[in-house]
């Protein structure tokens, strides 16, 4: 399997995930962990060089709209797991892909 069809793969899946637990589930440490490891897949197989600034652009600003929309839609539960768990596969992702870009910045 290609690097980037397994990191393209473990962002479909964790989305899927995180959706599901959201609706269906409770955020517990076994779904943290899953997503979590998920969205390392992806930041370490899945954004090339070329792809991380728009990668970074689009994820901080589903960063942002979660933590402002999870404060805004409070009164609906099922909304705000669902953004919880998002965030957990998204949120490792990025700092992968980050730091991957300031490595690269660093050494010219």
């Amino acid at each position: 399997m290609a690097k980037k069809s397994m990191g393209g793969w473990a962002f479909l899946i964790g989305v899927i995930v995180a959706i599901l637990v959201g609706l269906f589930g409770s955020l517990n440490t076994l779904w943290v962990g899953l997503l979590v490891v998920l969205g390392l897949i992806v930041g370490l197989l899945n954004i090339e060089k070329r792809e991380s600034s728009g990668y970074l652009l689009a994820a901080l600003s589903l960063v942002i709209v979660s933590a402002f929309g999870k404060n805004v839609l409070n009164t609906i539960t099922v909304l705000g797991n669902v953004l919880d768990a998002i965030m957990a596969l998204v949120v490792p992702s990025v700092v992968v892909v980050a730091l991957k870009a300031v490595y690269r910045s660093a050494k010219g």
